[in-house]
């Protein structure tokens, strides 16, 4: 019996409640990785859902992109790729999906619906809509799943508005309209992905680190755990632990700003 993607719903990883998966068909996963924007040749791994926590991954940068590794896999048909930190997949599902492949996105975000679900096709994006949301439409042929969406009672007949039931669930209409890509392109994600499989891992955002053999060297001279060299990330903690020790205005490096200083009249009591 397949697993089918509805239970991404209720789904969550180690790394946080924030889940998005890429499925490709017509490549496979190191192919994938690739195309996410990893380098070429072998990545880290494989690992766990929970063995990504020790990556140490920086995922967000004030003012600049973060980091961003996935775990890539095979399942019915599909490349599949895992999200963690920031890949900016939305961003590069066109290249995904260029020379003939489909490429198929979902993106759930429990803070900020709304969950988003993409269909690319040979370098286009196709269509795609956020779930509870599912009037504002995107991509070339944004009403290619409407007859789908009225079929399955989210919209109303003319498929223009959303449709009103009493009593109707919002999570059970979500996984409807999950529901329709799963059976439209035949998806299917093993539940075991986020608890007991090792797969591949690679770096699909901020590796190559520019200083990634200085900082390797530093880490190596002072005891500290080394860096993946197969990723090319440097984790947070020895970023920070390097920056502390090697640079008079860490503080400033770290996105702390300097107190100017004391503006006003002092007053030393005395008799």
């Amino acid at each position: 019996m397949s697993d089918g993607i509805q239970w991404l719903i209720d789904a969550g990883t180690e790394w946080g409640p924030v889940i998005g998966v890429v499925f490709a068909r017509g490549i496979d996963a190191r192919e994938l990785a690739v195309r996410l924007g990893a380098p070429e040749g072998p990545g880290a791994g494989p690992m766990t859902d929970a063995e990504i926590s020790g990556l140490d991954v920086e995922a967000y940068r004030p003012g600049e992109s973060g980091d961003g590794v996935v775990r890539v896999g095979e399942h019915a048909g599909w490349a599949f790729a895992i999200e963690y930190g920031d890949c900016e997949t939305l961003s590069c599902l066109e290249e995904v999906s260029r020379e003939g492949v489909q490429a198929v996105y979902y993106s759930y975000n429990s803070d900020h619906p709304p969950t988003l679900v993409f269909f690319a096709y040979d370098g286009r994006s196709i269509c795609g809509f956020g779930l509870g949301e599912e009037c504002i439409r995107w991509g070339e042929e944004p009403d290619l799943l409407v007859p789908d969406l009225v079929a399955a009672r989210i919209l109303a007949a003319d498929g223009t508005d959303l449709r009103e039931d009493e009593g109707d669930d919002g999570t059970d209409r979500e996984r409807r309209a999950l529901a329709i890509f799963e059976e439209r392109f035949r998806l299917s994600l093993p539940r075991t992905v986020f608890t007991v499989d090792r797969l591949p891992v690679h770096a699909v955002n901020g590796a190559p680190a520019p200083d990634f053999d200085t900082v390797r060297a530093w880490a190596a001279a002072n005891g500290h755990p080394l860096p993946d060299e197969r990723l090319g990330l440097i984790p947070a903690g020895l970023r920070q632990s390097y920056i502390r020790a090697t640079d008079p205005q860490w503080l400033q490096r770290l996105g702390f700003r300097p107190m100017g200083p004391a503006v006003g009249t002092s007053y030393v009591g005395g008799s």
